[in-house]
């Protein structure tokens, strides 16, 4: 990708320029996340916000500054749940659609930048720290080489973390919406329930928390069960107290299905740094994970059954990693370590910097 199909400039408001603090969020398909960076690292008042509550992502951020206090911002880093093609954002799992030169405009900044969520998940790999990990399975990391970054939430986000002399770059794709390769004749019947319903079925039709509820309604009317109208969390609940277990095979097959995704991404790109599930969904039963059929089903091919065990998987419980992510891409942004502005996407700012 070049600078020109990534990059919008745009002429420098007519103010001097405020280094600190820094307006950091993530916005997902159903909150969005907004704090101040007060220092490098040092994350503040942060706010989640619900998306439906707002009309546009401009509306959101006025009302997250009004409530921090009206601080004066300069720099500002979105990480948002979707590709970032150039000036125009158009969101897949929520009705925001913006122009990121105008939303810089209107919020009064020098410089926007807008990066994939999962990308920020990416970078935000880079700060964790040891106690935010519970890993899964697994040996050592090989050090200084690539990881995988992958997790299950409102959608599926796919990421990874490349070495280079310069640091960490991370990848910029849309690895949720390949194409979802069944591993079992279970897994086959689902698939066709899917692809009836829906045409194409992605990995993020099954890995995400809507993901959880289609898997539920295609066992239940394999069995002839009328599907009750459960939420992903109900579905969780009743799977792990025993209660159903027509909930607790669904919540069985979504985690061995994410063990083949995140087995298949660690082989794209030779992740024997690791690969770290991220994501609001496996942190909520994170007991039962350790021993779900993910693991099993992640060592579960053929010849590279040995390669793949020694991979290890990194469970992060980081609160907001995707804020730290956009923190560490603002501060490459405006050190002008280009490897990674580029590969980012889309940003509004200042012509003397363009």
């Amino acid at each position: 990708m070049s600078t020109t199909q990534n990059k919008t400039a745009a002429k420098q408001p007519q103010t001097a320029t405020v280094e600190w603090p820094r307006l950091v969020a993530d916005i997902g398909g159903t909150n969005a996340r907004f704090a101040l960076e007060t220092a490098p690292q040092q994350i503040e008042k942060v706010e989640v916000l619900p998306c439906n509550d707002y009309d546009t992502i401009v509306d959101a951020a006025r009302e997250y500054l009004k409530r921090a206090g009206s601080p004066k911002i300069s720099h500002a880093a979105i990480a948002i749940a979707n590709p970032i093609m150039g000036d125009w954002v158009q969101m897949t799992n929520h009705h925001w659609a913006f122009s990121i030169e105008t939303t810089r405009q209107s919020l009064g900044l020098e410089t926007l930048i807008l990066l994939n969520d999962f990308t920020a998940q990416a970078l935000a790999i880079t700060q964790v720290a040891p106690e935010e990990l519970v890993q899964v399975g697994g040996s050592r990391p090989v050090a200084n080489a690539p990881k995988a970054v992958i997790g299950p939430g409102t959608g599926l986000g796919v990421s990874g973390l490349i070495p280079s002399n310069a640091g960490w770059v991370p990848l910029a794709g849309e690895g949720g919406h390949v194409s979802f390769p069944p591993f079992d004749d279970a897994e086959v019947m689902i698939w066709q329930f899917a692809k009836k319903k829906y045409g194409h079925v992605s990995a993020e039709r099954f890995l995400s928390g809507a993901g959880l509820t289609l898997i539920y309604e295609a066992l239940a009317i394999k069995e002839g069960v009328k599907p009750q109208k459960l939420t992903p969390a109900e579905i969780s609940e009743q799977a792990l107290s025993g209660s159903s277990p027509l909930c607790r095979l669904a919540l069985d097959i979504f985690c061995a299905m994410l063990g083949t995704v995140a087995s298949n991404l660690a082989l794209t790109l030779g992740a024997s740094g690791g690969v770290y599930l991220c994501g609001g969904i496996i942190p909520r039963f994170i007991d039962y994970f350790k021993y779900s059929p993910f693991r099993s089903r992640f060592e579960n091919k053929g010849r590279f059954d040995a390669y793949l065990a020694a991979i290890p998987v990194y469970v992060v419980l980081s609160k907001f990693p995707g804020i730290h992510g956009a923190a560490v891409a603002l501060s490459n942004h405006l050190q002008g370590r280009c490897n990674n502005t580029v590969a980012l996407g889309g940003a509004a700012e200042p012509t003397k910097k363009a």
